[in-house]
């Protein structure tokens, strides 16, 4: 499975979102390759901090907007049961490369309907990519939730009508994230009993059934088709 964590706002926790699924993966015993393919090189430096403090990370490489071609990321993804790609904010041809050859895509978003907003453009770009690919699905996933306020319910309201299915999982805005990338960790493994360590776990478990929800849909379509 390819997912692509994209989207055109910044601040929404793609990169931390990456981190801490592939980080999970990795406590599951899954093969697990990370791709940064935003400028600002988050995961790389997570990565640099992450061997020198001696701790097991995935597999992590750099690429752009040729990562779909032939001989690129297709070459290397079968080796691995996972792969996160972490998408750059307003680099439409690196999200597109991605969306070309992603299976699933997840956008984060943030917790407010001007976040909710936001979340048009990126849908677009997905549009376009699912015209040319039956094999790609997306859903949307709510970051940086502030419990349960009368905002984020309004949040998850406006993004139910954007068309993508709105993953039940929902990440908060926890300190827990950001201490554990700090120290090259995920929440998993530097705070397993705090929230944020369940959320990413239920978050994992939730994309894998999605995906191969979607596998499974798929094929039935196609057995359909054919009688």
């Amino acid at each position: 499975m390819i997912i692509a964590l994209t989207g055109q706002k910044g601040g929404i926790g793609k990169s931390t979102t990456a981190v801490n699924l592939a980080v999970a993966a990795l406590a599951r015993g899954r093969r697990v390759l990370l791709v940064d393919a935003d400028p600002q090189g988050t995961v790389r430096t997570w990565g640099e901090v992450a061997s020198e403090a001696g701790q097991k990370t995935p597999t992590i490489v750099a690429m752009g907007a040729t990562m779909h071609r032939t001989g690129q990321l297709g070459a290397v993804a079968p080796s691995y049961d996972l792969t996160i790609i972490d998408c750059p904010p307003r680099h439409g041809e690196v999200s597109r490369s991605a969306l070309m050859i992603a299976d699933v895509a997840i956008f984060p978003c943030g917790p407010t309907a001007v976040d909710a907003w936001a979340l048009s453009s990126a849908a677009e770009v997905f549009e376009e990519a699912r015209a040319l690919r039956d094999g790609l699905s997306g859903c949307v996933l709510i970051t940086r939730k502030q419990g349960r306020t009368a905002i984020a319910k309004g949040a998850r309201a406006a993004l139910e009508t954007s068309g993508l299915p709105v993953l039940k999982t929902e990440l908060g805005h926890r300190v827990a994230y950001q201490e554990a990338l700090a120290v090259g960790k995920g929440v998993t493994s530097h705070a397993p009993r705090d929230a944020a360590a369940k959320e990413i776990f239920h978050l994992l478990e939730e994309v894998e059934a999605f995906y191969h929800a979607q596998e499974a849909s798929r094929g039935f379509a196609s057995e359909a088709a054919v009688a």
